[in-house]
């Protein structure tokens, strides 16, 4: 079996959709076009040129980056291919780059293989029918404009651990709804964006000062959604988990966050309440 790596581009989305959907995740054309347009993807091609392989990586600005997309196709597991095709990714950055990931339990083993250690966990919410019940007083959320952009970018890089001006970008750019949270003075201290997927309605990042903007965020960003909501939540938001679950979001699995070149997740202020996605951390 001849299967060659390399680096795939826009012409290449139709064939990550294919490979996503065997293996039953929902990227969609959009979700896959930030990837590109963020970061770098790799993987492997058979003789036909179908993609039997993906893993992508997103360089943030100053020293971290997120590995995701890590796929291999059923028909062709146990070959190596995903450790590969990661390994590609990681080694696309400067050595000293801290690299992070989400893995799944089947992927956990390569990935300590390739020297990543478990630093965090996420927790996975789905929600079929939500329950709204918020108010903050003296909080207002209003529609992202582009003269907002800098002081998101800055919520954004305390919140998540580095700056990542590219993605943030284009993230808003695909967001089906991008919110900012102002305080009595009309400062932003916050911002939330909602990102539809083919079967959930994608809640995140969110970042706000306290577990009550940020559950007001999430409120604007689901009101009058029909259909799923997913939202990944960082470990220790324990109020904000409780408000989800009281709102019908139900924990369907809490993923480790791995790092490599570092002991530890990025310095963070704890104002992170919801990732964008676990492609991208």
């Amino acid at each position: 079996m001849i299967l060659e790596l390399g680096e795939l581009n826009e012409s290449d989305i139709p064939g990550l959709i294919d490979l996503s959907a065997s293996v039953g995740w929902d990227y969609d054309e959009h979700e896959v076009g930030t990837l590109l347009r963020s970061g770098r993807v790799f993987g492997h091609k058979n003789a036909e040129g179908r993609i039997v392989s993906s893993a992508a990586i997103i360089r943030y600005d100053t020293n971290l980056a997120s590995i995701g997309m890590v796929i291999v196709h059923e028909e062709c597991r146990g070959l190596g291919l995903g450790k590969e095709a990661a390994q590609r990714c990681a080694s696309s950055v400067p050595g000293n780059t801290a690299v992070m990931l989400i893995a799944t339990k089947e992927g956990k083993p390569m990935y300590e293989k390739m020297g990543f250690i478990t630093v965090d966990f996420i927790h996975k919410y789905i929600c079929d029918e939500f329950a709204s019940d918020k108010s903050v007083d003296g909080i207002s959320i209003e529609a992202f404009i582009q003269a907002d952009f800098p002081k998101i970018l800055e919520v954004d890089a305390a919140a998540f651990g580095d700056k990542r001006s590219v993605f943030l970008r284009n993230r808003i750019r695909q967001s089906k709804q991008c919110l900012v949270a102002k305080n009595n003075n009309g400062e932003i201290i916050g911002y939330g964006l909602s990102i539809q997927g083919p079967v959930n309605l994608i809640l995140g990042p969110i970042a706000a000062p306290d577990s009550e903007i940020a559950a007001l965020i999430v409120e604007k960003l689901a009101l009058h959604h029909k259909g799923k909501l997913r939202i990944d939540v960082p470990e220790g938001r324990t109020d904000f988990m409780s408000y989800l679950e009281r709102s019908g979001f139900v924990k369907a699995n809490t993923p480790p966050v791995m790092m490599k070149n570092s002991g530890a997740m990025p310095q963070r202020n704890h104002s992170l309440y919801a990732i964008a996605s676990q492609a991208f951390g």
